[in-house]
């Protein structure tokens, strides 16, 4: 399915359309060039999940929690690993395993680890500058 988002105004919206392809145990991939609104979607796919607090980017914390109003929400920020160990030492196969729901942005850099149930969020840019958000459910 592909979304077209004219105006970030637009996402609260869009996002509870988006939230149906997913359950309170699925991992979404957020991909997207750097700047592109990865970590602006989460936002709002959060807020529609009942997140209260402030959610923002894990990119130095490598991972956030959320809570909502029905699970635990885990916020991953890979830029900044560099190796498949690094992700087992931070214990991302039991954060996996917890069933939760996992937002993982940059998980194109380790796609041998990503469960195959997993669900893809591409965002990208047309002529416009407008978003383009695919969703793809393997």
């Amino acid at each position: 399915m592909k979304i077209v988002v004219n105006c970030i105004s637009d996402l609260s919206n869009i996002c509870k359309n988006i939230v149906g392809y997913f359950d309170n145990n699925s991992i979404v991939c957020v991909e997207a060039e750097m700047g592109v609104g990865k970590t602006t979607l989460i936002k709002y796919l959060c807020k529609e999940l009942g997140v209260k607090g402030l959610v923002n980017s894990p990119t130095f914390s490598i991972v956030n929690e959320y809570l909502s109003t029905k699970n635990v929400i885990y916020h991953f920020d890979w830029y900044r690993i560099n190796s498949i160990d690094e992700l087992i030492q931070i214990g991302i196969i039991d954060y996996f395993e917890q069933n939760n729901l996992c937002f993982i942005e940059w998980s194109s850099k380790f796609p041998g680890i990503i469960p195959k149930s997993a669900i893809y969020i591409n965002i990208s840019l047309d002529k416009y500058d407008k978003r383009i958000i695919e969703i793809i459910k393997k």
